[in-house]
């Protein structure tokens, strides 16, 4: 089992759509990554094979309305398309439960009206663990889902990068194109907060192809915070109190002016 020298481990939760909108997010930007289930949860950190995007995923313990694990941690290595495609068979109000079984399987049971078992290949990835980089951001914009979402589609109708701009004035996402150009000013208010470590301006461009992958985190929480510095990654980071934590790093684009 990848390593996992057959330990074994049976997790059932009963709000199978959490699972299931988290893999359907992930899995468009990682193909395949390495599940480590300890006794917090079960967590998930992987690179994009371009090596721009990384996914930092979380899905917490008390979730589960059964969370029993031999020794921890266990690893499994996972197929995210295919577990995307058995997840979608999951309805609002199954059962769902993951279990190690054979040396080199996953079972997922979907109990419902009737009960549904698929059996999912647990692989081997050959690259070392992921980590999470140490990253230093002194900006930190908390803001409303829904606006950094209807920004990025906004920007979308007209360039393929985006460029984030903030000052203690306002947050400002922009994106121009050969002849279109848009502008999406934030100003500090109730539901947006700008808070910066010096009083200077900020500034750095990013791929909007890979923004609009990452803000369907939107649908998991309210609430988002972003992260950037000038020319440097940008972290976007969606937190469900007490149940997940979905998070994106995003390499900057730097262009030669």
């Amino acid at each position: 089992m990848n390593g996992n020298g057959g330990k074994r481990m049976k997790l059932t939760i009963a709000e199978p759509g959490l699972l299931k909108d988290c893999i359907a997010i992930i899995s468009e930007l990682v193909n395949e990554g390495q599940f480590e289930v300890n006794k917090e949860g079960i967590e998930l950190i992987a690179m994009d094979p371009a090596n721009v995007g990384m996914v930092i995923f979380k899905l917490l313990s008390s979730c589960f309305v059964e969370y029993k694990v031999d020794s921890v941690p266990v690893k499994l290595a996972i197929n995210l398309n295919n577990l995307k495609q058995i997840l979608k068979r999951a309805k609002p109000n199954d059962m769902l439960t993951l279990e190690t079984e054979e040396e080199n399987l996953l079972r997922i049971t979907l109990k419902g009206a009737t009960t549904r078992t698929f059996s999912l290949p647990i692989i081997d990835i050959e690259e070392s663990e992921q980590k999470a980089p140490a990253l230093k951001f002194p900006v930190t914009i908390k803001t409303d889902s829904s606006r950094i979402t209807e920004a990025i589609e906004d920007a979308d109708i007209v360039a393929d990068s985006v460029l984030l701009e903030a000052d203690q004035e306002s947050f400002v996402i922009s994106a121009k194109g050969d002849l279109s150009k848009v502008n999406i000013v934030f100003k500090p208010d109730k539901s947006t907060q700008i808070l910066l470590e010096e009083n200077k301006k900020y500034r750095a461009k990013y791929s909007i192809e890979y923004l609009k992958k990452m803000i369907a985190g939107g649908k998991l929480a309210d609430q988002v915070t972003l992260q950037f510095d000038n020319d440097y990654p940008l972290r976007l980071e969606y937190k469900a109190v007490d149940k997940l934590m979905l998070s994106f790093i995003l390499a900057p684009r730097v262009e030669n002016e």
